[in-house]
């Protein structure tokens, strides 16, 4: 067998399946490697089973990076709308949710297949429960040792992904290649992950375990209003989600749980219409009846909404609009959507995604440190440096 290719593609995810449609339709002979038993695992089991594969408002200022500005490129030549035309073309059927979110209406195994197909009838191949052990850099390219043998070829294209979810066979080994060819690393942590509490708060939380509730969750100048989830670790839920990439170690997050409504005015209103009401009685009209007791027991002494005192109203308002909490930590790599950090932009090139001092070396998806935000951003980050990389390799 002929083990020489114009490309080895490390990874056979939503970026790499996508950068070796588009090399191969160029006609350029490609190999996609991977140790997974099947192809784009964490686009299966994305969005609940459906994929959310793009969002309708990606633009730059969405996504996370030392540099932001860096992604710009590719999602500016392969967009969301680009993608939903390759979906169409497919016939997936699909619907938009909240936010810009498109969901496939059935499963999201219809993508996997898409892009499965898409190789095959483009040339391209693919092989699966491949183990890598060297890589190495020669004259004319690279040369693969793997456990299906020696591959070389003149462009090698990292699309490995990053730590998060390792029961799905996450690993850090695209950070070793560009450690390896002497690219830099932005630290690496979790992204998109529930955040943990310290022993008292995550009691508190326990008790309101299941509960969800719309709130906008602000960490420093960044806030999300989205839904919010109460679990027996902490909190999660799409706001809680959002903010644990902004979040930090010793920072904390502050909860609004009546997002968008005046609450001086409706408490105002409600002393002069029902000054007789229990306090507890009015606030679990805006929250579930498990929340609004918390939140009454953080008032010591009130009793009927026409005798608050002043400090009273500023302690519930503290409590509903200005929740301080401060996380110990998140749930790691094992519940985290994506991973921030990885390989620094700085080493590469914006439009080609290859390193800018290693000739035919490309870094694509989530390897790289560009991270979007929940909601099918970072699917489309995966379509689009995979499309860059695959109009020049």
């Amino acid at each position: 067998m002929n083990q020489h290719y114009d490309a080895i593609i490390l990874g056979a995810g939503a970026a790499g399946m996508f950068c070796a449609i588009e090399a191969a339709r160029r006609g350029r002979r490609v190999v996609v490697l991977d140790h997974a038993k099947a192809p784009g695992e964490k686009i299966r089991i994305s969005g609940g089973g459906r994929c959310n594969f793009t969002n309708l408002h990606v633009a730059p200022d969405r996504f996370l990076s030392a540099n932001p500005r860096f992604a710009a490129s590719a999602l500016s030549r392969y967009t969301a709308a680009d993608f939903v035309a390759r979906v169409n073309k497919a016939g997936i059927a699909w619907h938009e949710k909240t936010l810009g979110q498109l969901f496939c209406d059935g499963s999201a195994r219809n993508i996997v297949a898409m892009l499965v197909r898409d190789m095959a009838q483009a040339g391209a191949e693919l092989r699966l429960g491949v183990q890598v052990a060297d890589v190495a850099a020669t004259g004319a390219g690279f040369t693969i040792t793997t456990s299906d043998g020696v591959l070389s070829a003149a462009h090698l294209v990292v699309a490995t992904g990053g730590k998060s979810i390792p029961k799905m066979g996450a690993t850090g080994f695209g950070y070793q290649i560009a450690s390896q060819f002497g690219l830099p690393l932005v630290e690496t942590r979790p992204g998109l992950v529930p955040l943990t509490f310290a022993d008292g708060s995550v009691e508190q939380m326990a008790n309101l375990a299941g509960l969800s509730v719309p709130a906008r969750v602000g960490c420093g100048k960044v806030a999300f209003e989205e839904g919010l989830l109460f679990t027996h670790r902490g909190l999660s839920g799409p706001s809680i989600l959002q903010i644990s990439s902004y979040w930090r170690e010793g920072t904390e997050i502050v909860l609004d749980l009546v997002p968008g409504r005046d609450l001086g005015a409706l408490l105002g209103r409600a002393r002069a219409d029902m000054p007789r009401q229990a306090m507890h009685t009015w606030v679990a009209g805006l929250l579930p009846e498990r929340l609004a007791r918390m939140v009454a027991a953080q008032v010591p002494g009130a009793g009927a909404l026409g005798q608050l005192t002043r400090g009273q109203m500023a302690q519930l308002q503290e409590q509903l609009v200005h929740w301080r909490l401060r996380p110990v930590g998140t749930e790691g790599y094992r519940t985290a959507e994506v991973t921030l950090g990885g390989v620094d932009t700085r080493a590469l090139d914006a439009r080609r995604m290859e390193a800018r001092a290693v000739k035919g070396l490309f870094f694509i998806g989530e390897v790289v440190d560009v991270t979007g935000w929940l909601g099918g951003y970072n699917f489309q980050w995966a379509w689009s440096s995979g499309w860059a990389a695959g109009q020049v390799i």
